[in-house]
């Protein structure tokens, strides 16, 4: 039995709502878009369907939270005070004639991140019709990809179909959608066979789509999703060390089966150029840092050439926000490990809050920038999983067939067995 008070399932269906117009929505719409179905009505997509569902999801997390203060966790208030910090940076630098695209950019980012956190915070990954909806959009997306691929690679600018070109996405959009939904699917999954399929599906669909962060990313999640469900943690280990070392050995001829791709860059960064550009902006990063090692350089750098890592963090927002940015994601990292990771209870929520934990801080140390939406995510994730733990009244099912609780009729009805008075 799962109740749910009629105000929850309300959140539930709004955090739904959000996330599938905001991951989802965005992949179809640009699919539309990138095919000529349809003009660029809405722009670039995200940012106005963030503005227009800002306030809905403000006012059902602040109903919420007046309906049952426990539901504003410590999580919760040091994600709110990071956005707070950060927009004090950027109102500042703003006030004191910073460059506007960089304003208006990290203005949009604090947005953007609010919203994923409202959406994760409230929604039921758990909940059987989200958890068919994702699967169902996570199959359709890679159906897409497939279909629309050229030459072992998945974009739609070169197919020409697009009415407005400038308006659609570029890969690393597709991608980022692809990666929010698989994390919500795959972490949820009870059954393996299922796993195994979505693995190999989300492998194929990224290495497509040429995204090499979000393709890391999702390797990444494999081991640290099945060392949890599996009891027998030394043994799968060796089995995957097993299975790199077979990879690692027969290097050259996997690469000879596969198309050329972007994603092979992986294997030697020393080629890629994106890599080299990286490596400048990091080390042009550094220097700033040097010089202004305590408020950092706010957008000293012109719009678009930022540091690719969470050096970026120190750039814009001093030492300080450097700090209070990897505060916030290694501080539940280190109980949800030594908690949560080796206990003999499985848990969905746990899983996902400390998969987009370990993937979120991956991808900022080597690629992503400081207002990346995973950190709203993860922390949104962590505070559900706390809030479950501590407060809520049911726990959360998986995609599979449930645990037997009691082994024999008896032990669940212990008076079954004894005569009324």
């Amino acid at each position: 039995m799962n109740p749910i008070a009629p105000s929850a399932r309300r959140e539930q269906w709004i955090g739904m709502l959000g996330f599938f117009a905001l991951f989802p929505g965005f992949f179809f719409y640009h699919t539309a878009l990138g095919l000529g179905k349809i003009p660029a009505v809405l722009g670039g997509y995200f940012a106005p369907v963030s503005l227009l569902l800002l306030p809905l999801l403000f006012f059902c997390y602040t109903s919420k939270v007046r309906q049952d203060r426990d539901y504003l966790g410590k999580s919760d208030l040091a994600f709110f005070l990071y956005l707070a910090y950060f927009a004090l940076i950027v109102g500042v630098n703003a006030i004191a004639g910073a460059k506007m695209t960089v304003v208006t950019n990290h203005l949009l980012g604090i947005i953007f991140m609010l919203n994923v956190f409202f959406v994760f915070r409230m929604s039921a990954p758990d909940e059987r019709r989200f958890r068919l909806m994702a699967l169902g959009s996570l199959f359709a997306m890679s159906a897409i990809v497939f279909a629309y691929a050229i030459d072992g690679a998945f974009y739609l600018a070169p197919l020409g179909n697009a009415k407005t070109p400038e308006s659609l996405a570029s890969y690393q959009g597709f991608s980022r959608s692809y990666l929010f939904t698989f994390a919500l699917a795959i972490t949820c999954t009870r059954a393996r066979s299922l796993r195994m399929l979505l693995y190999c599906v989300a492998a194929s669909t990224l290495f497509i789509n040429t995204a090499r962060s979000e393709f890391a990313a999702m390797l990444f999640m494999i081991p640290i999703i099945e060392l949890y469900y599996t009891r027998q943690k030394v043994l799968m280990a060796a089995g995957f060390l097993f299975l790199f070392l077979m990879v690692y050995s027969n290097l050259e001829q996997l690469l000879s089966m596969l198309p050329s791709n972007r994603i092979l860059e992986l294997l030697d960064l020393s080629h890629s150029s994106s890599a080299n550009a990286r490596h400048h902006l990091s080390t042009y990063a550094l220097n700033s840092i040097a010089q202004f090692p305590i408020f950092g350089d706010y957008a000293s750098y012109s719009p678009g050439l930022y540091s690719h890592n969470v050096l970026s963090a120190w750039v814009d927002t001093g030492i300080f926000g450097f700090l209070f940015v990897l505060g916030i994601l290694i501080v539940p990292a280190i109980p949800l490990f030594f908690k949560g990771y080796f206990s003999r209870d499985r848990s969905g929520a746990f899983i996902l809050a400390f998969s987009l934990c370990c993937i979120t801080l991956l991808l900022l140390i080597t690629s992503h920038y400081f207002t990346d939406m995973l950190i709203g995510a993860t922390m949104a994730a962590f505070s559900s999983y706390r809030y479950g733990m501590t407060h809520a009244h049911h726990r959360t099912s998986d995609i599979g067939p449930p645990a037997s609780r009691h082994p024999h009729l008896y032990q669940a009805m212990p008076g079954a067995g004894t005569a009324r008075i």
